[in-house]
């Protein structure tokens, strides 16, 4: 066996001598210029926003059975979240509403059943458009009585002019009324077949005779209670924020309009959400 060394020394010989012998034809080649490849861009992600889950932290309980009254997150004291659209927007910016029988289905998926104080066929199911808090425009659902159907329709018709801003308005689902609480729903309903707060009477939400309208924007005060439990931010009136109800304003003034009381002008409790054709 030869040398690894003279081994390599008679390959490169043998390579220098290929390379130095003439071609026997001309051949024309074609050079092409290299690339320019730009340096990649530097970027700087930009810092993740916040995203709150609603519903997704239960609360401790208090002895009374409600949350405990915590102070409101951060993503929550300035809230405007974005709404998750239920039913299919609208094709404009007009506004539009429906008003008809309650579906089969909407029915049995809300808190209805045969002792509430109102009959099923004495209810009606409103379709709505309203602005949402994110800018954009949304469809909204709402189950009340029939004597006030029409006139429902047209208060969300003058908050919709207002571009009042709203960041959900659907059915409340029976399952919700056993939820562990979570202190930060804001949804702006009317039918819910429950007993009033603290009571055992009905509310006048069980007949679908009351709106609630931002809830968390609008909280309930009474005493050390605040619902939902996260508004505490929302209990000072002065710091004015989007989708807040207010003494006088445009919101109040369309309720009044349809003949409709607000529980904000209560003195105990505070039902700063609550509007109401019961005066309860």
């Amino acid at each position: 066996m030869h040398d690894p060394a003279e081994q390599r020394a008679a390959r490169q010989s043998a390579e220098q001598a290929t390379s130095t012998q003439a071609p026997a034809t001309t051949t024309t080649t074609t050079t092409t210029a290299p690339t320019r490849t730009a340096p990649p861009k530097t970027t700087t992600a930009a810092p993740a926003t916040p995203v709150w889950v609603v519903g997704a932290k239960p609360l401790p309980l208090r002895p009374d059975g409600f949350g405990q009254v915590l102070p409101t997150p951060p993503e929550l004291v300035n809230r405007s979240l974005p709404t998750a659209d239920l039913l299919p927007p609208p094709r404009t910016d007009a506004y539009a509403s429906t008003v008809s029988a309650v579906p089969r289905d909407v029915l049995a998926r809300s808190t209805w059943r045969p002792e509430c104080p109102v009959a099923a066929a004495d209810l009606r199911y409103l379709t709505m458009s309203f602005w949402g808090f994110d800018g954009r425009h949304h469809t909204g659902e709402m189950i009340v009585h029939e004597r006030v159907a029409d006139g429902i329709t047209r208060v969300f018709g003058r908050l919709h002019a207002l571009r009042f801003p709203l960041e959900e308005m659907r059915v409340t689902d029976a399952p919700e009324l056993d939820l562990h609480p979570t202190g930060d729903g804001n949804n702006t309903t009317a039918f819910v077949c429950r007993p009033a707060v603290n009571q055992t009477t009905w509310s006048a939400h069980a007949s679908g005779l009351a709106v609630d309208v931002n809830p968390f924007c609008n909280p309930y005060i009474r005493g050390n209670l605040v619902l939902p439990e996260l508004a505490s931010s929302y209990v000072d009136r002065s710091w004015r924020r989007p989708g807040m109800v207010f003494r006088g304003d445009g919101v109040v003034k369309a309720f009044a309009a349809a003949g409709w009381s607000w529980g904000g002008d209560w003195s105990s409790p505070v039902d700063i959400q609550h509007f109401t054709a019961t005066g309860r």
